[in-house]
């Protein structure tokens, strides 16, 4: 089968993950009709830290923010909010857990006291990992709960189903914990539960026994991102799973027959001549979800902007000039936007405050459909989102949950010339400058001449264009003035040497 029949092949199946891995990194393409939707990365030096349980020791206590730092092993001390200390944890009293509020942090934990944590958030930019003491533990149809004492069951199982595997799972709770049923347990066995209870046990006890460690220590780690992703979209209908490593190709199978049998006859081993992601043109993809500008196919283009604070997207019509007027124009715009921008929030896992610059419209009805537009493409979102009404500026504001670092933020880092500011100084700003620090240096000691070092472009200036500038600075200063070239030199980088 060649690259075009492949492609063919995936657009008519529903979804299918392609992963990629090497002895540095995992990477994970969710596929759905044929186009890409999400892209999941982990480098082996940099692996998420969501979901890794740690014995932490408190390092800090800020009564003002109601948090503590936490020494958990990393570079960076996590933050424990008092709210994300639960009532059945060590933190609280026993008369407490009935009835729990939030207290003062200070009552709940003191400077250098020990303490069981799990990692809910992964470090995002100078911020350290957010950490709570409600641990859970996750497997393919449970999820554990130490300290509790009851059996929760997934909101998206209907009622009848609900009870039925309540029933089930209530003998499996104990003075350990209880448990959560998730949705992928609909329609399983008793057995089926009962092997996941065991299993989470077994793990829970391992935790326990580790706990004993001296210091701050790693209790338990999350499963690899291939596995942990192949456990996660199990119930998401998936038709295949291609991997393209024999070894992780084993593995998978080996996780799947135990925990997921439904699924090991849809895991394949990729051994084609191309790469899987070369393939399926999911590099090409990822280089487009890197840029600022994403076209529409009406000749319309989005700009987005991610910013520490919030993301920004702006649509612009482009060389869309529609069929009938401007506002029907405007309109069609902005609905076939509501598409992309739910595809690549997605697909770049854009996270907190978004900001949508729609193209103003003036009808109240093609506002509402354009709203209604964009939360219809979120449904197919796993992530939690909402969206708000339009602004008095016109303006929508949305939200997205947080759940790991974005695809810019894994792939790449701040730009040594600008520091992330997107723009540098202009050939002609940068003459001024150092015209200005000859100046500065002529006044301030005695020189018999200077010399300049300079990148290409301002050299070429000064030689050229502004030459005639540079004549004049050697009349005002008296002084002689050599310009060289530093062809390792940034447009905004410059020397001036006195002789």
């Amino acid at each position: 089968m060649n690259q075009s029949e492949r492609q063919k092949a995936s657009s008519k199946m529903g979804s299918e993950l392609l992963i990629n891995v090497t002895p540095s990194e995992a990477r994970v393409a969710l596929v759905e009709h044929g186009s890409l939707q999400e892209v999941h990365v982990e480098r082996r030096m940099k692996r998420g830290l969501v979901g890794n349980i740690y014995k932490g020791k408190i390092s800090r206590v800020l009564p003002g923010m109601q948090a503590a730092f936490v020494d958990i092993g990393l570079d960076k001390a996590a933050f424990l909010h008092a709210s994300d200390i639960v009532p059945h944890t060590e933190c609280v009293g026993e008369n407490e857990k009935g009835n729990f509020v939030v207290r003062d942090i200070a009552e709940l934990v003191k400077q250098g006291q020990y303490i069981m944590v799990q990692v809910v958030k992964d470090p995002l930019g100078t911020k350290g990992a957010r950490l709570t003491t409600d641990i859970t533990l996750p497997s393919r149809y449970l999820v554990f709960m130490p300290g509790a004492s009851h059996v929760g069951v997934s909101q998206r199982i209907d009622e009848s189903e609900r009870d039925r595997l309540k029933s089930i799972a209530e003998p499996f709770v104990d003075e350990d914990g209880g448990f959560i049923i998730r949705t992928a347990a609909e329609g399983v066995g008793e057995d089926e539960i009962e092997q996941d209870a065991a299993f989470l046990r077994r793990v829970w006890g391992k935790v326990i026994e580790r706990r004993r460690r001296k210091g701050a220590c790693l209790l338990y780690q999350d499963l690899p991102l291939q596995v942990r992703i192949v456990r996660d979209f199990a119930g998401a209908d998936l038709d295949r799973v291609q991997v393209d490593s024999q070894t992780t190709f084993e593995e998978l199978t080996q996780f799947a027959d135990e925990f997921m049998p439904e699924i090991a006859n849809k895991i394949e081993h990729f051994t084609g001549p191309s790469p899987i992601f070369e393939l399926y043109d999911i590099e090409n993809e990822i280089q487009r979800a890197l840029e600022r500008k994403v076209d529409l196919k009406s000749g319309g283009y989005l700009i987005i902007d991610q910013t520490e604070a919030m993301t920004t997207i702006d649509i612009n019509t482009g060389a869309f000039v529609g069929h009938r007027n401007l506002e029907e124009t405007i309109f069609n715009t902005n609905l076939e936007a509501t598409k992309a921008i739910a595809h690549q929030l997605r697909l770049r896992n854009l996270g907190g405050i978004i900001i949508i610059d729609f193209i103003d419209m003036l009808n109240d009805d093609h506002k509402n459909r354009v709203l209604h537009s964009l939360n219809k493409a979120l449904e197919n979102d796993r992530v939690k989102t909402g969206v708000s009404d339009f602004s008095g500026l016109g303006l929508v504001e949305m939200t997205r949950k947080r759940t790991r670092e974005s695809l810019e933020h894994v792939l790449c880092e701040e730009c040594p010339v600008c520091h992330g500011v997107g723009s540098m100084k202009t050939v002609e700003t940068v003459s001024y400058e150092l015209f200005r620090e000859v100046i500065r240096l002529n006044r301030a000691y005695s020189a018999d001449e200077f010399i300049i070092y300079c990148s290409p472009a301002v050299h070429k200036s000064l030689l050229g264009d502004e030459s005639h500038l540079v004549a004049e600075l050697e009349v005002y200063v008296d002084k002689r003035i050599r310009i060289q070239v530093e062809p390792m030199y940034a447009q905004n980088k410059y020397d001036v040497v006195m002789i």
